[in-house]
């Protein structure tokens, strides 16, 4: 059996084939959930199922490239960004989840931008450090790969999802707002209750799912929060506007997720938990009080001087969690309190007054903002909470942070294998020029949810070198010799005028697989392309041994693979891209 995949047939595979299965559940009301099964068939040592494996030499040649035309753009711009040698892993995902701490529930590969978090302004991308040698402040970041030789169970996963209840979690819109005036705050605030009132009442619909997954259901919920959502969040920042505040970027918090973190309680067993207890997270982040919740209405005349200084409480954050990084291993046990957490409480305490002074100039003078000067380093290993059966507008349990020298979180376990290299490339349109893309453009490839979200947007990624006129949806086995390969294209096109869009995709679309051709009243900007190349020994891919750390519910199937990016090139800089592409040269 074949199915069409951007109008190229490609041979049916299991996972998509039971992702489909899924669907058609779902139309009938029964149980949906389908995972792989663990254990590994016909071996005893087998991690993950080796019915989601495959050898790449029995995947049939399936990559179309559509032939130049006259007005082709053919050249390729490559940026070296390393490896992730400085070791920046995080289970935010400031793309699809911005503001969400551990919104991943799964830990990140990221080079490029150093100081980049879930809550990471425009602002704090572009006064980053970065791996890139040419000073691309980029940011690229994709999940880990690991290597577990323990088994795994399916009967195990299928039990903690029976107890799972799924919930609704939403960006807070309110830690993201600018100075609101005094004028709009009775309304903002109105309006923001409103929204956890449709958060609310999303969850209380969810309840109908505990123990199973339907991707069609999660689909409806999501979509209509979605739309109550971005018409709320435009009236936020309409009113703000009118009041005289400036209130720009609150189109990436509208999306909403279904979440079934549950699962990975469910999954930690007990001699997990002790080993999370006794062990330091090996990738700590600075956690600050947020401050922009706790402002009253700020009046005309001081929302420029309050913004400017929320503005650099953002920068210190970001400037310490870079410092974080770039300076592991320096000094004693007292080094960050005494490099990085004391003086960022020096800078915040300065910020909160000028705060508090440019309001009390005009108004009431805000007290107690002091109080949200200290941070703390985010490093303190935690057990998943018990989760509760009433919903609510949050996740039910908070994650743990990363564990360990492998930085671990249940149910992704395992040594993470480097990646051997990492080819970033940005490649050109074959029937057209490209324009530059915009700075700070979000874009993602691929789907992290297939199972409970539908296989709609998810790709074919997987392959081995020597082989790359293949892609499978399926773990590959090499030969003797041959990397593994992962190739995320990002899509090639771009509306004109967005930088985001309400479910992170809409504002840029893929070219069309067979002519090359943008989407109508969408322009070619130079594509995306990352190769991210292993070095993984042939016995532990015969034996299924390798996987993608993943969602509790993905239980790490191969199709949910994923790549997610933030353009943070100067204007000159990709400029200097797609003149190169456009003048059909290979450039770095």
């Amino acid at each position: 059996m074949t199915r069409r995949k951007n109008g190229t047939a490609l041979v049916q595979t299991r996972p998509a084939r039971l992702a489909m299965a899924a669907l058609v559940l779902a139309a009938t009301g029964a149980l949906t959930a389908t995972f792989v099964s663990g254990g590994g068939k016909g071996t005893a040592d087998a991690a993950t199922s080796l019915d989601q494996f495959v050898s790449i030499e029995n995947v049939p040649p399936n990559v179309r490239n559509p032939r130049p035309a006259a007005g082709a753009s053919t050249g390729r711009f490559t940026v070296d960004c390393g490896t992730n040698g400085n070791g920046k892993f995080s289970p935010d995902n400031p793309v699809a989840q911005p503001g969400i701490r551990n919104g991943a529930e799964h830990v990140h590969d990221f080079v490029g931008n150093l100081a980049i978090t879930a809550n990471s302004s425009d602002a704090d991308l572009d006064a980053s450090g970065t791996t890139c040698r040419n000073g691309d402040r980029s940011s690229y970041f994709w999940p880990v790969v690991r290597i577990d030789k323990t088994v795994r169970s399916g009967k195990q996963v299928q039990q903690a999802l029976a107890q799972t209840q799924p919930m609704v979690v939403c960006p807070s819109v309110d830690k993201r707002l600018r100075a609101v005036p005094t004028g709009a705050r009775a309304t903002v605030d109105r309006l923001l209750a409103e929204l956890d009132r449709q958060q609310a009442a999303a969850n209380q619909r969810m309840t109908v799912s505990r123990g199973r997954i339907d991707a069609a259901f999660n689909r409806e919920v999501i979509d209509s929060l979605r739309a109550r959502r971005a018409a709320m969040i435009k009236q936020i920042s309409t009113t703000i506007t009118k009041a005289g505040g400036n209130q720009p970027g609150l189109v990436s918090l509208v999306d909403c997720d279904v979440s079934y973190d549950d699962m990975h309680a469910r999954m930690s067993g007990s001699a997990h938990r002790a080993s999370v207890k006794a062990a330091q997270a090996a990738n700590p982040r600075i956690q600050c009080p947020a401050v922009r919740d706790r402002l009253p209405g700020v009046p005309d005349r001081a929302l420029a001087e309050v913004n400017r200084n929320l503005d650099d409480l953002d920068r210190q954050v970001s400037e310490a969690n870079e410092r974080l990084v770039t300076s592991r291993g320096q000094g004693g046990p007292a080094f960050v309190d005494n490099a990085i957490l004391g003086p960022l409480r020096a800078k915040r305490v300065a910020a909160l007054d000028r705060i508090a002074t440019a309001i009390g100039r005009q108004s009431s003078r805000p007290q107690g903002l002091e109080a949200l000067a200290g941070c703390t380093l985010d490093q303190a290993p935690s057990t998943p909470a018990a989760p509760s059966s009433a919903p609510t507008t949050t996740a039910a349990a908070a994650l743990p942070d990363p564990q360990g020298p492998n930085l671990e979180l249940p149910g992704n376990t395992g040594g993470i294998v480097r990646p051997a290299q990492v080819l970033i490339e940005y490649r050109g349109n074959p029937v057209s020029n490209v324009v530059p893309m915009p700075k700070f453009l979000r874009a993602l490839t691929g789907d992290a949810k297939p199972t409970s979200r539908g296989p709609a947007n998810a790709r074919a990624t997987w392959t081995c070198s020597g082989f790359t006129d293949r892609l499978s949806d399926k773990y590959p086995i090499c030969p003797a010799g041959s990397q593994v390969q992962r190739v995320h294209d990002f899509p090639g096109c771009w509306d004109g005028r967005n930088i985001d869009s309400d479910n992170h995709r809409n504002h840029v679309a893929f070219a069309d697989r067979a002519t090359g051709a943008c989407p109508q009243g969408f322009r070619a900007i130079p594509q995306l392309r990352i190769t991210v190349a292993y070095d993984i020994a042939r016995d532990v891919q015969v034996k299924g041994q390798y996987a993608l750390d993943s969602f509790p519910e993905e239980n790490h199937n191969p199709f949910s693979d994923h790549n997610d990016f933030v353009n943070v090139n100067s204007a000159q800089t990709m400029h200097r891209i797609a003149t190169c592409i456009n003048k059909g040269k290979n450039c770095s």
